[in-house]
């Protein structure tokens, strides 16, 4: 799952997909090359998501509302949306400003800000692909563990 990066001079290179609660806190997350575009993975990453335990009752299998960047602004992303019957609210090309979007889009850079703090996930070692995503599962399982770890404390970050 190694690409050339098209913003890197064709160097070789991943990219992480990430899909958090409105906290940051990591429901799902894939890896690809880096010339891969966000839109082609969009779907698989819905579906990765496990469901959502809420209230007694029917439980429900999906987040509410997704908010996502301008590289999801397309008609196939919407319909993927709208058959899971979730609320769309993607930035559209040419028409939403940056700054506007930048009110959501720090909570998904903050948590690959934390992913990035493992080393092993700063530069990529592992050659095997297999392998560089299971660490990158256990650092979203230690980026939980530590929210779940500060909430019993009764720490608010």
């Amino acid at each position: 799952m190694v690409g050339p990066n098209p913003t890197d001079r064709g160097k070789l290179g991943t990219k992480r997909h990430l899909f958090t609660d409105a906290t940051g806190l990591p429901l799902a997350v894939l890896v690809t090359g880096a010339n891969v575009h966000d839109c082609k993975v969009f779907e698989e990453l819905l579906d990765a998501v496990p469901p959502v335990k809420g209230r007694r009752g029917r439980p429900r299998k999906r987040p509410e509302k997704l908010h996502a960047d301008k590289g999801y602004h397309f008609p196939f992303c919407r319909r993927a949306l709208h058959r899971r019957r979730i609320k769309v609210r993607i930035a559209r090309r040419g028409k939403d400003s940056s700054s506007r979007l930048g009110r959501r889009r720090w909570v998904i850079e903050r948590t690959l800000a934390w992913l990035s703090s493992y080393r092993r996930l700063t530069v990529r070692y592992e050659r095997r692909a297999d392998i560089h995503e299971a660490f990158l599962q256990l650092a979203c399982s230690l980026v939980c563990l530590g929210r779940l770890h500060r909430s019993a404390r009764g720490d608010q970050r």
